[in-house]
């Protein structure tokens, strides 16, 4: 199994090994903390050398995403090798009926995605729930809509920043609880965890049905769907390092 180098997905060679936990979890272990049949990073002797100090072998992660998000006949092909995460990327948003942009980088495509699950899920809340979740990320309009709380989603994530990781986190959270029945391992804090909740049911309920469908499509669905979420996560994280440090993890 052969890295290709990958200008989208390098920036996971910069984080902590810690911050990778989660990942590496999501691409060995199935939804019932089974060792995936699928896999090939536990068999590796880099990572039986290092395991738990993911850094020292990131680019085996890395080559996994990519192997996972490829016909696997290709990939012999191409000696072991993958394709490049935003095949990876736009082949999961395919998947989950994603509106974007092909030109679009794959910051703009990750934010779409989780657009889409957040957008989903606010869709199936009941207006109540819609109030609360206004109020806990700060709008206190109390006649706002489903339509006012997705177009403040969209500006949170289009300005970047705290706001933007936070909505991020609290998404991505919500949807790996659903998808692989464990949230981050950074739990958020007090400020995060009412937001959570709300959002958490509705998104489990919004992703059911998808990942009903994509279990029957294809095995290497139920891996590249959550690694995906989890990169899309990373990725804020690493560009907005000094304000995710604004949130105390306990």
């Amino acid at each position: 199994m052969g890295y290709r180098s990958d200008k989208d997905i390098d920036f996971i060679g910069e984080l902590a090994s810690e911050d990778l936990n989660d990942l590496v979890y999501c691409l060995t272990h199935d939804k019932d903390g089974e060792v995936r049949f699928t896999e090939s990073l536990t068999v590796d002797a880099k990572y039986k050398q290092h395991y738990p100090d993911h850094h020292a072998y990131w680019t085996l992660i890395a080559a996994e995403i990519q192997c996972f998000g490829a016909n696997s006949i290709a990939t012999m092909l191409r000696r072991g090798e993958g394709v490049l995460y935003k095949e990876v990327l736009t082949d999961v948003c395919d998947k989950l009926s994603v509106n974007y942009n092909k030109s679009s980088g794959v910051e703009v495509i990750e934010g779409n995605l989780l657009m889409k699950i957040a957008t989903d899920a606010i869709e199936k809340m009941s207006e109540s729930e819609v109030r609360e979740l206004a109020q806990s990320m700060g709008l206190k309009d109390l006649s706002v809509t489903k339509e006012i709380v997705l177009g403040s989603f969209q500006a949170i994530f289009r300005a970047g920043g705290f706001k933007s990781y936070q909505l991020t986190l609290i998404i991505v959270n919500a949807v790996l609880k659903a998808l692989i029945g464990r949230g981050l391992s950074l739990a958020g804090n007090v400020i995060l965890t009412r937001t959570m909740s709300i959002l958490a049911g509705p998104i489990g309920w919004a992703v059911t049905g998808v990942w009903t469908a994509v279990d029957i499509a294809s095995p290497a669905y139920r891996v590249t769907v959550p690694a995906v979420i989890q990169v899309a996560f990373l990725r804020r994280k690493y560009l907005y390092a000094e304000v995710a440090e604004e949130i105390n993890f306990s």
